[in-house]
């Protein structure tokens, strides 16, 4: 028996490109959101589909949008103020779970409250999945498999092949995601533990298309889940290039937006900056998200630090990209394709030949 799929937050920006993903592949979603009228409006404009009630501040309303065997793919953001109810929902009730957040410390936090209870009722949640961070993960499975046992470290960066016009490649929410960045910490796994360093603390170069690019420490679930299924890794490091014109400045930015943060009335006074700063609700529209392309970078190194493996990942816009993989894992999530239950990664999910393969039809290519 096939599960419903539910979107939640379909009346957003990635909710809709999701939406729009899922009916691509046949598949006609349940959409859900908290406005009534907002809510039947999306579902009429996406083409005449269900649509239910749901509030991320009322886990009963989470709870009553899904069932063992269903899938809640959800986009409503920020993951860490509003999301951890819709993850529970999904743990209570063994339905499986996916989400578009780039924010680690949410996922950690699923880690640790969901994982148990997820292998319990059956739910398979995958969190993250969509350019954050599943490039990720495949171009640095694959830069393992290539480099052999002898690999210990692995650098991966994010990069945008194209420009995002000063910002106006980005939608609200991955804004508003890269401003509240800048002043908490990043997590990366070093010395075989995970260790939280400021944003941004450091700067390192990639080759991209036979030229230099530049890229600061960023965050990535990438440290949280490689170790757990390759022991052998000592360092798991991940950086973003998007912003290559103000790269080797962020030290200085994040460092300011640490101390300001720390300060008496110096988080009231940032979020009203921030708030200020992230612009209009919605994103780029087709034609702009046709300007860019997604590039990521993993570099596996052994214990001397020679290079034994570089792997490019290379696919369309960032939007259009999480759109795809999120319906696509939908998909196989409603029909009980995944490996596993409990709070998984993408290749613990599926297998690394399985997302090669499915990455590779939705225009995600590993060379």
């Amino acid at each position: 028996m096939t599960g419903t799929i539910v979107v939640f937050g379909a009346t957003g920006y990635a909710g809709e490109l999701a939406v729009e993903a899922l009916m691509r592949r046949g598949i006609r979603p349940v959409v859900a959101g908290h406005s009534a009228a907002r809510t039947q409006a999306a579902a009429q404009r996406l083409g005449g589909l269900e649509h239910r009630l749901a509030d991320a501040t009322d886990l009963d309303s989470l709870r009553a949008l899904v069932a063992a065997g269903d899938v809640l793919i959800t986009t409503v953001g920020p993951f860490d103020h509003v999301g951890h109810n819709a993850a529970q929902a999904a743990a209570d009730q063994g339905a499986h779970y996916l989400d578009s957040t780039g924010e680690v410390g949410f996922v950690r936090t699923l880690q640790d409250r969901h994982d148990t209870q997820a292998r319990r009722t059956g739910a398979t949640m995958l969190p993250a999945f969509g350019n954050d961070y599943v490039p990720g993960f495949l171009a640095g499975a694959v830069a393992i498999q290539r480099g052999g046992t002898t690999v210990r470290s692995l650098d991966i960066g994010y990069f945008i092949d194209g420009s995002l016009r000063g910002g106006k490649g980005l939608s609200k929410g991955t804004r508003t995601t890269v401003a509240e960045g800048l002043s908490l910490p990043v997590t990366l796994w070093h010395n075989h533990t995970l260790v939280d360093r400021r944003a941004a603390a450091t700067v390192r170069s990639f080759r991209i298309d036979g030229r230099t690019r530049t890229a600061a420490l960023a965050t990535g679930t990438e440290v949280l889940f490689l170790p757990r299924e390759h022991p052998q890794l000592a360092s798991v490091t991940v950086y973003n290039g998007w912003f290559p014109e103000i790269s080797r400045l962020l030290p200085l930015v994040t460092a300011l937006t640490t101390t300001v943060s720390q300060l008496p009335l110096g988080a009231r006074a940032l979020d009203t900056v921030l708030s200020r700063t992230t612009g209009e609700p919605g994103g780029p529209d087709t034609a702009e998200r046709a300007r860019t392309r997604a590039h990521t970078v993993a570099v596996a190194k052994d214990a001397g630090g020679t290079v034994l493996a570089e792997v490019h990942v290379v696919g369309p816009s960032v939007y259009d990209l999480t759109a795809e993989l999120m319906a696509w894992a939908g998909d196989e999530l409603a029909h009980g394709r995944a490996a596993a239950a409990g709070v998984l990664s993408p290749t613990e999910a599926f297998g690394l030949d399985t997302l090669t393969r499915a990455c590779a039809d939705i225009g995600l290519v590993v060379s």
